[in-house]
């Protein structure tokens, strides 16, 4: 098995709009689901999937995430503070320097996963290879995509080679956010905020961007509703 990632990218800078009102005054990533902020599930994630440091992105409320976490030493926590919204592209391509030459995890802070035997993490782990690889997703089936609305991102192939969808189909799989990168992703990329999804568009122009099942439960928290429906089955009481 590879050995997992020792660093990771959390992405923790956006504003939470469809949130409101919850998120006015609390950003995104503290608002907490089964009496746990959504940063510290993350974290906890990486920290037992062998991550020393996380490099935590922050733009909106800044002070408040800083003070969060101030105490917490598993990860060891370093900052990327933006003066503006970098994007998720621009805003991993400015805390590349922290993140060291290897590959590394970068997960969104706004989503709730459960691990069957093997966690997500180290699957993600086990199946990267180096040589083939720039980027490696973790996808979810869109019908168990609980909490997502919309028409999936990507097909999978065979080789678990990945696919956009295209304007008006409808595919198979939702990005769950989480993945492995590559620093050379970012080979060439944009000054300023751009979103990852243009590296991965060239990287699946070059055979460079491949993917794997999740194979247990995801919860999106984009929506004021999303985040009550975790909680009600994180609370055990179901889903309705």
């Amino acid at each position: 098995m590879n050995a997992g990632p020792r660093r990771a990218m959390v992405l923790a800078a956006g504003r939470g709009e469809r949130l409101r009102p919850l998120t006015d005054d609390t950003p995104k990533p503290l608002l907490e689901v089964g009496g746990r902020t959504l940063i510290d599930r993350a974290l906890d994630s990486l920290a037992g999937a062998g991550v020393d440091v996380a490099v935590v992105n922050l733009w909106y409320r800044a002070e408040s995430i800083e003070r969060h976490l101030a105490d917490r030493d598993r990860p060891c926590i370093a900052f990327s503070r933006e003066d503006t919204l970098m994007d998720t592209g621009g805003g991993v391509a400015k805390a590349l320097g922290r993140l060291g030459r290897r590959p590394f995890y970068a997960v969104n802070s706004d989503v709730v996963w459960f691990d069957s035997v093997e966690g997500a993490l180290p699957r993600l782990a086990a199946a990267w290879d180096d040589d083939a690889m720039d980027a490696l997703l973790l996808l979810v089936p869109a019908p168990r995509a609980v909490g997502y609305h919309g028409m999936g991102d990507f097909y999978l192939g065979p080789t678990g080679a990945v696919r956009r969808r295209g304007e008006r189909e409808v595919a198979p799989f939702v990005f769950a956010g989480m993945q492995i990168l590559h620093p050379r992703l970012f080979r060439g990329c944009p000054d300023g905020a751009f979103s990852l999804n243009l590296l991965y568009d060239r990287a699946i122009a070059d055979g460079r961007l491949f993917g794997i099942v999740h194979d247990s439960e995801w919860l999106h928290i984009g929506t004021v509703q999303g985040l009550a429906r975790a909680e009600r089955r994180l609370g055990g009481t179901g889903w309705d």
